[in-house]
This record gives C-alpha cells, sequence and structure tokens, in this order.
C-alpha cells in the first residue's frame, strides 16, 4: 500500500503541476451540454460517439447519457451523434458567447453500416477492439453460452466434460485453463472463481441466456486499471440488455435428443415508455436444454437458466438496476479418452473408459447498481452483488495409474458465498482547451467457501484425500486519467492496488491416526500495477496505440499457505503497439503486436490437490482483425493471431509452454437483413502445437466449418444451423497425461504410459429453432 500511496502522490504532483501551468479558460466561450436516449425506450445510451463536424476532437456520453463540449467559440456548428445499430443525427447549434446550451437528442436503430464506424474511443480509449466487437455482436450469430465467448477476438474454446464444466480458454498465446489469464464479467458480476476446487480462475460463463446478451467490451493485455486479478492475456465485460424489443418464445430441436425452450417476457408491455413520466423496463427471461450428446455412454446434460432484470430512472440524475438470476446443471461425461485405448479397439472414438464421470452445478446470482449524477459533470456508479455457487465434479484423468483396483476417480467440490461491492466517481474536466477524464475506483470481493477433494468409485467416496474452509478477500483501488494533451495526442495513465487475505483451515477426517495436522493457514500480500497507453489520432480513420502495464494472477490460497514459492501475486508485464483504421470506408481493421512476460506461471492442481509451477515465461505476438463490408447486406471478416511463448529458465528444447497455440484464425461471410433471409457461413482454424515441454507429444489443430440459417418476419423467425459441415474428426479438449490401463491386449507398466489424450470434438450436427415474438 506504501507503494501504491507513493505513485498516487506522484501523479497528484505531476496533475497539479499541469494545471498551474495551464492558462485559465478563455472568456466569451461557449458550452454544450445534453442527453442522447433511444428514440423508442427513451432509456439514455452511454458510449454513444458525439463530436462537431469539422472540429478537432471528440466526446462521448457517460454512463447517464450525458455529454459536454466545453470552451467552443460562438459560432454556427453541426453537431454529430452517432452509434453503430443506430442512425447517426446531425444538429445545427447555434452557440453565444457566455452561454450553456442544452440538447437531447433521440436517436433510432438502424441496419449495420461500417461506413459509420468511428476508430476513436473518447471515453474509453483502452477498448481499441470496441469497433470490431460492436460488429460481432451485431453480425455473429450465437448459440449458445460458448458462442458468447468466441466473440471475443483470438480466443478459442474446448470442451471436455460434455457441456457442463468452464470451458478451456486459449488467447494470446495462452492456455488460460478454465479462465486462471482472462477475466470474466457479466453486468459487473465476477464469474471467475478464485481458489476453486477445480482450477484457479474457473470461469463458468453457463448462467448467462445468450439471447439476453447486449454488448461485449473486450480488452486485451493487463493494461485497463479497472481489472485486477487474472487479467493477463486479457478481459471480457459482458452487458445484458437493459430492456426488450418484443417478448419472444424460442423452440429448437437437434441430433442426439437436443432440446432447448427459450421464453423471454417484457414485464411493462412495448408501449409502457408513453405512460411512464421517465424511462424504465423490466423482463424476465429463462431457457431449458437438454441433450445427450454425441458420446456413446448417453450425456444426460440438462441446464436450467432464469433471470429478471429491473432497469429505470428514479430521476434525472439517478438510475437503478436490479437483477437476479438462477442457474442449475447437471450431466454425465465421457471424459478424456488415451489415444491408445482407440487403437487397441478398447473403446471407439466417442467411448470412455469411465463413464461415471460427470457432476451438477448451481448458482444464484442478485445484483443491484445505482448510478448517480453529481455537480462538476461527475458520475457515481455502485453495485453490490452476491452469489451462491455450488459444484461437484467427478472426473478420473489417470484411470488406474494410482489405485489399481478401484481407479482414480476423484469428485471435487466447492460450497461457496461471494459478496461484493465496487464503486466509480468518474468526472470530466476542462484544463484550459484540453479535456481530463478521471475516474477513481474502489472495490472490495469476499469469498467464502467449503471445499472438498475425495477419491470415489462410481461416484462412492472411498476415502478424503483434502477438505476444508476458504476465505478469500481482495480489496482493490485504482486511478485512472485520459487527458487530451493536443487535438490528436491522448495519454491514459493509471495506478491499481490489490491487497489480498488467503485464509484456509483444513479438516481431519481421521484424528487419532497420528498424522500430520491439516492444511491451514493466513497469508496477506499487496500487488502495485501501473499502466500507462498513449493514442494518437492521425486522422479521422487512422488511430495509432502503445500500451504497456503491470498485471497479475493469484495463486490458488492451499498453495500460497503451503508456501512452495513465495510468489504469490505472479507479475504480468506487457507491452503493444498497433492501429485501427479505415482504408476504405467499409473496411474496419485493427492490428497489434504484443509482447507480455509472466514472472512465474504458478497454479494449485485441483486434481492432484498439489502446486505446480513452469517459472518465468516470455510471449509475443501479432493480432490482426479484419471486418469490410461488401454490399448493404453482405459482410465479410477475419481474425489472424500468431503467437510464440517460452519458458525462460528450461533448456532450450525442452521449454515451450504445454498447449500455448501458436496460429489461430476465425472469420465467416455474413448475409445480414432486418427481415426476410439471414445467413452465415463461419470457419475455425487451430494449428498443432506441442503438448508437453519437448513436444515429443503434440496436440492436433483442426479447421471447421459451421452454417446458420434464419428467415426473420416481425411476428416469427424460423432458423437452422449446422456445426462441423464437412463432420472433421477433431479433437476439442487435449492433454499429454500419464495414465494407466487394465484390461488390456498387452500388460501397461506400472508406471503408466505418457501420451495424448483428448475429447473429442463435435461430429456433424444440425439443429432447427423457431421464434415467435410478440
Amino acid at each position: 500500500m506504501k507503494q501504491f500511496l507513493t505513485a498516487l502522490s506522484a501523479w497528484g504532483l505531476v496533475l497539479g503541476l499541469f494545471l498551474l501551468t495551464c492558462s485559465a479558460q478563455a472568456q466569451g466561450t461557449a458550452t454544450l451540454r445534453g442527453t442522447v436516449a433511444d428514440s423508442l425506450s427513451g432509456q439514455p445510451l452511454a458510449g454513444v460517439s458525439v463530436g462537431l463536424q469539422g472540429q478537432p476532437g471528440s466526446t462521448a456520453t457517460d454512463a447517464l447519457g450525458n455529454f459536454r463540449l466545453s470552451d467552443l467559440k460562438p459560432a454556427t456548428y453541426t453537431l454529430r451523434v452517432g452509434a453503430l445499430g443506430y442512425r447517426s443525427q446531425a444538429v445545427p447549434v447555434l452557440l453565444k458567447a457566455g452561454e450553456t446550451q442544452r440538447l437531447n437528442v433521440r436517436v433510432a436503430t438502424t441496419t449495420l453500416s461500417l461506413a459509420e464506424v468511428t476508430v476513436s474511443q473518447p471515453r474509453d480509449p483502452n477498448q481499441s477492439l470496441a469497433a470490431i466487437s460492436h460488429i460481432d455482436q451485431l453480425l455473429r450469430p450465437v448459440n449458445s453460452a460458448q458462442d458468447l465467448l468466441r466473440l471475443v477476438p483470438g480466443l478459442f474454446i474446448a470442451q471436455h466434460a460434455g457441456g457442463g464444466k468452464a470451458e478451456q480458454i486459449f488467447l494470446r498465446g495462452f492456455d488460460c485453463d478454465h479462465g486462471t489469464d482472462f477475466a470474466v464479467s457479466v453486468d459487473g458480476l465476477p464469474v471467475n472463481m478464485v481458489s476453486h476446487a477445480h482450477g484457479q480462475g474457473y470461469a463458468d460463463f453457463h448462467f448467462v441466456i445468450p439471447e439476453t446478451v447486449e454488448q461485449l467490451k473486450v480488452y486485451k493485455g493487463p493494461y485497463t486499471a479497472r481489472f485486477g486479478d487474472f487479467a493477463t492475456a486479457g478481459a471480457g465485460e459482458f452487458s445484458t440488455k437493459t430492456r426488450l424489443e418484443h417478448s419472444q418464445v424460442k423452440l429448437e430441436v437437434g441430433q442426439f435428443a437436443t432440446r432447448r425452450a427459450l421464453v423471454m417476457l417484457d414485464l411493462l408491455g412495448p408501449d409502457h415508455h408513453l405512460l411512464s413520466k421517465r424511462p424504465e423496463s423490466a423482463y424476465v427471461a429463462a431457457e431449458y436444454n437438454f441433450t445427450n450428446s454425441y458420446f456413446d455412454q448417453p450425456q444426460h446434460f440438462k441446464r436450467f437458466n432464469g433471470m429478471a432484470k429491473y432497469t429505470g430512472q428514479l430521476s434525472d440524475k439517478t438510475a437503478l438496476t436490479v437483477l437476479g438470476s438462477h442457474f442449475a446443471s447437471n450431466w454425465d461425461a465421457s471424459g478424456q479418452i488415451p489415444e491408445r485405448g482407440i487403437e487397441q479397439g478398447i473403446i471407439s472414438r466417442y467411448g470412455s473408459i469411465d463413464p461415471t464421470e460427470g457432476g451438477r452445478t448451481s448458482r444464484t446470482n442478485a445484483s443491484v447498481v445505482l448510478t448517480t449524477a453529481l455537480p462538476h459533470d461527475a458520475v457515481l456508479r455502485q453495485q453490490a452483488y452476491y452469489s451462491k455457487y455450488d459444484f461437484s465434479l467427478f472426473s478420473n484423468f489417470t484411470f488406474f495409474l494410482h489405485d489399481s483396483i478401484n481407479g482414480d476417480e476423484i469428485n471435487q467440490t466447492d460450497n461457496r458465498n461471494l459478496f461484493g461491492y465496487t464503486a466509480t466517481y468518474e468526472r470530466d474536466d476542462q484544463l484550459g482547451a484540453r479535456s481530463l477524464h478521471s475516474t477513481l475506483g474502489v472495490g472490495t470481493r469476499n469469498d467464502f467457501s467449503t471445499l472438498g477433494l475425495r477419491h470415489t468409485v462410481r461416484r462412492e467416496t472411498l476415502d478424503t484425500i483434502s477438505t476444508g474452509r476458504l476465505f478469500e478477500q481482495n480489496i482493490n483501488v485504482y486511478l485512472d486519467e485520459t487527458l487530451t494533451l493536443t487535438d490528436r495526442l491522448t495519454v491514459n495513465a493509471a495506478v491499481r492496488a490489490d491487497f489480498f487475505a488467503f485464509d484456509f483451515r483444513g479438516r481431519r477426517t481421521d484424528e487419532g491416526t497420528g498424522l500430520p495436522a491439516p492444511l491451514a493457514g493466513r497469508v496477506a500480500r499487496a500487488r502495485v500495477s501501473p499502466k500507462l497507453n498513449l493514442y494518437y489520432q492521425l486522422s479521422p480513420a487512422v488511430q495509432l496505440f502503445a500500451r504497456s502495464g503491470f498485471g497479475f494472477h493469484s495463486n490458488d490460497a492451499r498453495g500460497v499457505i503451503q508456501g512452495v514459492n513465495a510468489n504469490v501475486l505472479p507479475r504480468a508485464i506487457g507491452s503493444e503497439i498497433g492501429s485501427t483504421f479505415k482504408p476504405l470506408p467499409s473496411l474496419v481493421v485493427n492490428a497489434a503486436l504484443w509482447s507480455l512476460h509472466l514472472q512465474d506461471e504458478l497454479v494449485y492442481v485441483g486434481d492432484d490437490a498439489v502446486v505446480e509451477s513452469t517459472g518465468p515465461t516470455q510471449r509475443y505476438g501479432l493480432d490482426l482483425s479484419v471486418r469490410y463490408q461488401l454490399g448493404s447486406r453482405l459482410f465479410l471478416d477475419g481474425d489472424f493471431n500468431y503467437n510464440h511463448g517460452r519458458q525462460l529458465d528450461a533448456p532450450e528444447k525442452a521449454n515451450y509452454i504445454p498447449l500455448a497455440p501458436t496460429f489461430t484464425s476465425t472469420g465467416g461471410l455474413t448475409y445480414k437483413a432486418p427481415k426476410g433471409l439471414s445467413g452465415s457461413l463461419r470457419y475455425r482454424h487451430i494449428d498443432s502445437r506441442p503438448a508437453n515441454d519437448d513436444g515429443s507429444i503434440r496436440a492436433k489443430g483442426y479447421f471447421l466449418l459451421d452454417a446458420v440459417l434464419a428467415y426473420t418476419t416481425p411476428r416469427f423467425q424460423i432458423g437452422a444451423s449446422a456445426e462441423n459441415l464437412l463432420n472433421v474428426e477433431w479433437n476439442q479438449a487435449q492433454f499429454a497425461t500419464q495414465t494407466r490401463l487394465i484390461n488390456t491386449p498387452k500388460r501397461e507398466p506400472l508406471e503408466g504410459v505418457d501420451e495424448l489424450h483428448f475429447t473429442p470434438g463435435t461430429p456433424f450436427y444440425a439443429k432447427l429453432n423457431v421464434s415467435v415474438f410478440f
């Protein structure tokens, strides 16, 4: 904390000196204030671009839809207001000396046009992928919660438990496991679980109903102060809809006994905004999923999601959002299978060594957000949230390696209560002719959990390996400043401080045996993370950026208190240079050359209750995203990502980072019409890469084609989707694992066999859906 106070004081001194050297605001200038809202609902819109035609610089609306343009010379201007998916507005404005004029602008939705996309992000410059993400959200078909994660450019996922577990995530040369190096949030609720029973940073995204998601903000690298733990490779912020355009009932049927039902109901009615004095909305949504999947052993996968959300203006200066949701799922799984099991005819490609794997999980969330406009163009946003989370997973990764009689099946359990609070104070100031956007944020997260790891056979407990109570607390504070140094150059400087308290109290189930005392202890650590980012608007169609920052990911509490490594919060140091530009009016390109050094990839392996460390690593790469509008309704997109990573302390020929992707690419061709026929043909490709340190075992790459078709009218929609059009045999999750099988044609050694294990990917898979709107 002392380091943070020193850094904060230094930044305050620099800012103070800048204020002293700035000239007084010119006399006789004018100010333009206003609010931008949706023309249909009346709801204020945040992040809308606002500027004066022919004038340098621009701004964006705040969380309450407000904007301000100051220090304007008396004249007649044209105010331009634009947001992706909304019709641009051009409003003539006559400003007189010394006056403050107010405007209320309402914008209507319209079809997507990339010619209207702007490449600058005046309020949130670190979100350089904003244009790309907004385009993808409007264009790309989303059929499941997994598809939402695929909206992140360059992100790949893999499932290896019948759809019930959180996906394995790959991004920027990281095998993020289930979220160790990628932070995910939904409506401000953290998705990643610290010190989880199965893996650090476990991010189960399945409690989100895909049709309710309205926006995704993507941040790659550790350059944004708002994100702390796990945001090394990047972070994704998902937001659900504030209102429904219409109520909807949807039914889906597909191969492998797949069924899904969705209901979304607008509780206030489409004309409520005409009767209400202040804009407000409320809706509920629920979905039910069932599938047996494509494995030989039926998966009996079931999932229920329900949510309710209210958004309203309590006054001209205060908005309230209340959200509640519940998620429950249970399933059977076939797990990862060894290549030799198929080669020796023990199982088929879609078979299982241990058919009793599977699990159940649930999560209940409650969140309240209060946003208040304060004097001096400031906005205070406060959020309090609570999650009740339960998890029980049965897995068998090594089969009969440790117990040749009963097998090695384990049960991991996590019974958790999560409380949190965040607050941000944002303010816009004028320093002479320059604008300064300041954000002060504070927050706390508190996890209380009972964790367990047990040895089981056919889901019956044989013995307890470890169990105990967890308390983990994070307290954080950050200061973020964005200053326009010139009409073209913007600097973003920030510093963040995090304090962690790790507390784990192991329980003894074998008292009186003379065994050592169970694992217990408490450790406290802090981390300060400065950031510095520069943005240069070379032209209205070209923005250059250079970013740098420190980040971290925490270790599991059980690993921390064991003192296996003093590096409790391994530091990440990242930097990148790049550009978002439009070489043609309908062509948007984002390119970044990046590098990231991770001090220690130290993780607690919940499968074995041990701590593993690969030491420091270095990665660099190139990201390229292209979005092109070929015609009024035809769009082409592609993401191309090259990554190179190595362990720094390992010998040259044994320094690969296992499973880290080296080249990935996604893309597609989309025909998008507001009504009538729409369709999309998409591909996914990931190359083969080392699965262990020396590359002697390799994870196999793949190339897949998917397709979606839909026919839409104002009253109904009929659609079809097909995954893996070419019916390719591909491996989804893949690992180099040492295992032992019994009852094989050739007796296996006691130490087992080290080879590639995998979960087979989806074969050709077709679904039909029909929706009714009302």
